[in-house]
């Protein structure tokens, strides 16, 4: 059957856009912008990068900016380990009016007088450590395999199930009238959403989240991070020197070195044996140039398996 002139220049234009993608391995770290969500930031820099492969380690929501990295190729494969990462935010919010999605970006449902004194140390010192949280109703976690914002959207009426989060940090930076500031530490799966319409609902005048800056991730504790309008000013191999190693994002985990034939071996997914008989849960594996062979357990029989392969990526690694 004979394609239409639109049908073939369709399936060129596909052509070409596929072309210009290409393989990078590495991680970025990006300043995300307010109003984007964190995968369109993600498509943004993918594009600028020309790259084939790429996802971001824990959203943002749009109201948020600051560090998401970001990690290519190879790198997507340690994107779950980042995602659990400890994490640390500026946050700040506004006392005396309650909104549907907890911050800024949503309707006031409620307003309550702000009382005149206020003991503030002693509304954030429950809130530290392992607490239990309700996310917003407007999140992209799932209920019964469904987005909370999708039910939210439709108008369906439900709760979101309670769940222990940890919160490691929880500080007043300082107090201007009805507005807070707010350093917060976390792990993972923490809403600094939730924990600012606790704080408004303890002082009885509720509260909601007006700004959010994500300043570190763990391993990336001093982050040099870039943003869009930094990056759509460079050239590709600019943009390329920006990348870190990924075993940059795994400093975390203990290292052994492998020799060529026990770096083969794992790269083919075989077991090892190592020396001595050292438990270890999670280590990674090096090849004699410092780059990441594998994510690999060692049982107490020094019975070494890998749990995620990696192929072999150019460039240097930082030293340990």
């Amino acid at each position: 059957m004979l394609k239409s002139r639109a049908q073939v220049s369709l399936r060129l234009a596909e052509a070409r856009s596929k072309r210009a993608f290409r393989d990078v391995d590495g991680i970025l770290l990006f300043d995300k912008p307010k109003g984007l969500s964190s995968n369109q930031a993600l498509q943004r820099v993918r594009h600028l990068f020309g790259a084939r492969k790429a996802g971001h380690t824990g959203s943002l929501d749009p109201l948020a900016t600051g560090l998401l990295p970001v990690c290519f190729g190879e790198a997507t494969k340690i994107a779950g380990y980042l995602l659990g990462s400890r994490k640390a935010y500026i946050a700040e919010c506004v006392l005396g009016s309650t909104t549907n999605t907890d911050d800024s970006d949503g309707e006031v449902i409620a307003t309550r007088p702000v009382p005149e004194s206020l003991d503030i140390e002693s509304v954030l010192r429950p809130l530290r450590g392992m607490i239990v949280q309700t996310p917003p109703k407007y999140a992209a976690i799932k209920m019964d395999g469904v987005a909370l914002y999708k039910r939210a959207r439709r108008g369906e009426d439900f709760e979101p199930r309670p769940r222990e989060v940890e919160v490691h940090r929880l500080d007043l930076i300082d107090r201007d009238g009805d507005r807070l500031r707010l350093h917060v530490e976390c792990g993972s799966g923490t809403y600094v959403r939730s924990l600012v319409r606790d704080i408004g609902e303890t002082l009885g005048c509720g509260a909601h989240l007006t700004a959010l800056r994500r300043i570190w991730v763990d391993p990336f504790r001093d982050p040099k991070m870039f943003t869009l309008d930094e990056l759509s000013a460079m050239d590709l191999d600019a943009r390329d020197a920006l990348l870190l190693p990924l075993e940059q994002g795994l400093a975390a985990l203990p290292p052994i070195s492998v020799d060529n034939a026990a770096e083969l071996r794992l790269r083919q997914g075989k077991t090892l044996t190592a020396s001595g008989p050292s438990a270890i849960p999670l280590a990674r594996a090096m090849d004699s140039a410092g780059r990441l062979v594998a994510l690999v357990e060692i049982d107490e029989s020094g019975e070494v398996r890998v749990r995620r392969g990696f192929g072999p990526t150019p460039g240097k690694s930082p030293p340990d």
